[in-house]
């Protein structure tokens, strides 16, 4: 049975925490959940996209100089500071009725493609701001005579929280997982050109490769 849109549903985010024991990187947010209907909710299937929004803080000149890949010169930033989708996630959120606190998995990549590592890989301190836009099914006990049946809802399109996470949550997930190290992707054909590089020179790690194309090309290697 459908009924009308919830009234009330407010998201926030209380905190968002680098998991110590994850397999993968993964950050979690705790959201607390509002509703001011009045129901008892049975259930919510929720959807999340969230979003960096780097026009909202300030940068230093070594982050200008780190972000200029991702959004030119600083006398542009007017027009290329723009929000940043980061990732989607979901989860299936218990029943309550009021409000109830959640757990909402973010899983991360240190994958330097993904425009949203580059971003914080180039951030030295202050917080990361963050938006998170939620959609999804909400399940509630249909009121009827039987009060057996159940209740669809959609989460309205509106339902959004703002939280600055601080950039320190992001560094300690990312050495935890890659002390140290980072990542890039090659195309294969390059892959092997350096590995026959690598061999020919009788060199022993991808970071002595790397170093030694450099040298050679006058750059410094610090």
């Amino acid at each position: 049975m459908s009924g009308p849109e919830p009234a009330g549903l407010d998201f926030s985010v209380l905190d968002v925490v680098a998991e110590p024991y994850s397999a993968a990187p993964q950050l979690t947010a705790r959201l607390r959940i509002e509703d001011s209907g009045g129901e008892r909710v049975h259930a919510i299937v929720l959807r999340c996209q969230v979003r960096i929004e780097p026009q909202r803080r300030s940068y230093d000149a070594a982050e200008r100089d780190a972000l200029l890949g991702l959004f030119g010169e600083h006398d542009r930033w007017a027009d290329t500071l723009r929000p940043l989708l980061w990732m989607q996630c979901n989860t299936t959120v218990q029943g309550f009725t009021g409000a109830t606190e959640v757990d909402l998995a973010l899983p991360c990549t240190y994958d330097f493609d993904v425009v949203g590592s580059r971003y914080l890989h180039a951030l030295g301190s202050g917080s990361v701001p963050l938006n998170l836009l939620f959609s999804g099914t909400v399940f509630t006990k249909d009121g009827g005579p039987s009060g057996t049946g159940f209740g669809v809802r959609h989460v309205p399109w509106d339902c959004e929280a703002r939280y600055a996470m601080p950039v320190a949550v992001w560094r300690q997930l990312i050495s935890a997982h890659f002390p140290h190290t980072g990542w890039i992707r090659l195309d294969s054909d390059m892959l092997a050109r350096f590995a026959d590089f690598r061999a020919r020179r009788g060199l022993i790690s991808w970071d002595e490769t790397v170093s030694t194309v450099l040298e050679e090309i006058g750059e410094v290697v610090r």
